[in-house]
């Protein structure tokens, strides 16, 4: 699974990005500091099952900090978008280019309108950020609306012609984009392609970008602005990334998704380290910086993922070296305990034999639909 990281430039991407994955990544106040795709590993946060069984969990493909999970997604920030990117304008041919690999978009705003269309500073207040909102949103839709023009008539008529199977055809279509066409998306529209309107394929696009490419707007530089924003969620990239940098430099004890922290060595902190933490701790108390939820939201509620613990032991919930709940899976909401064994490995889900449900010690079959938090042995011929 990837999360691509979007917006115009010098909205703070490359700082929510670092919070988030505390990976390395060029930040500075001016355009298009990011010319290539940072790549990197953030986490979704869940009640770890350890909690539940009485037992001490031993993370393998994760990690667990004071009972809670933390699950890896990757994580994309790509070069900054600007009016005119599907045209070629600034980066925007490598822009779009970099959005096929992104299962869900989260378009970073620069709530304070602090900066004009392309990026460049000019004071708190002076942009609306509305107008951001709409056109990389716009953008995108005539990126993919361009690469469906071209040849679209002879190809629409001998789709026709041939009677093709038309979700089928306009996915092979579009095969470069990642993205799958689906019987819903054509729902009112012409039987024929070659019947299509502009407005058709335009409402054809919209269908397809909410169903496979969903962007979900979260307004930064929060800080910057003294009224709240309704229908739109927040959030503090600086105070999460000075938080974790705090956290990780033993200063303070901060889990990502918390609306606290604590201050662990208050005499080694100066004057303004103080009054920063002083600051933030007042922000985000009652609502957190926003980052980690806003991950969640993504995650859980947008794309419908679940985790799911696979084990070998279902007595001890254990792998075969004895690590209690070593792995956690993210996968589909409504996946089968079958379709789950061949996410562990092909050969175990040709051979699946049957699952037991760890908590329960119930056999479930091949169809039985797996619950999130469910922990559950695999057994197969493999």
């Amino acid at each position: 699974m990837k999360i691509g990281i979007v917006g115009k430039p010098n909205v703070g991407k490359s700082t929510f990005f670092a919070a988030v994955t505390m990976a390395n990544a060029e930040i500075a106040n001016f355009p298009f500091t990011t010319r290539d795709p940072n790549i990197g590993v953030g986490y979704v946060r869940k009640k770890c099952p350890h909690i539940d069984i009485g037992k001490k969990c031993n993370p393998n493909n994760s990690k667990c900090i004071d009972g809670e999970r933390f699950i890896p997604v990757q994580i994309i920030d790509v070069a900054g978008l600007v009016p005119d990117a599907h045209k070629g304008k600034g980066l925007g041919y490598q822009f779009l280019d970099d959005l096929r690999q992104a299962d869900a978009l989260i378009h970073i705003v620069d709530i304070s309108g602090s900066t004009d269309a392309e990026g460049n500073p000019v004071g708190v207040g002076q942009h609306d950020y509305h107008e951001d909102i709409k056109f990389l949103y716009d953008e995108f839709i005539l990126w993919i609306e361009q690469i469906l023009a071209n040849g679209w008539k002879k190809t629409a008529r001998q789709i026709d012609m041939l009677g093709k199977d038309v979700t089928e055809a306009l996915s092979e279509r579009i095969t470069g984009l990642g993205m799958k066409v689906t019987h819903d998306m054509l729902s009112g529209l012409p039987a024929k392609l070659s019947d299509w309107s502009d407005d058709d394929m335009k409402l054809f696009v919209e269908r397809l970008v909410k169903d496979q490419k969903p962007f979900i707007i979260a307004g930064n530089k929060a800080d910057l602005i003294d009224e709240p924003v309704e229908s739109i969620d927040l959030i503090f990239s600086e105070y999460e990334l000075a938080l974790r940098k705090a956290n990780d430099a033993g200063m303070i004890k901060y889990v990502p998704g918390d609306d606290k922290f604590e201050v662990l060595k208050p005499d080694i902190l100066n004057t303004a380290q103080r009054n920063a933490l002083e600051k933030i701790g007042k922000t985000i108390k009652g609502r957190g910086t926003g980052i980690q939820g806003l991950l969640n939201h993504v995650v859980f509620d947008i794309l419908d993922m679940i985790v799911v613990y696979p084990v070998e032991d279902e007595n001890k919930y254990t792998n075969k070296d004895g690590d209690v709940l070593p792995d956690a899976l993210l996968v589909k909401k409504g996946i089968t305990a079958k379709e789950l064994a061949y996410k562990i490995h092909t050969d175990i889900g040709k051979g699946f034999i049957r699952a037991i449900d760890a908590r329960t010690k119930r056999v479930i079959g091949s169809d039985h639909v797996l619950k999130d938090n469910d922990i559950i042995k695999i057994i197969s011929k493999a």
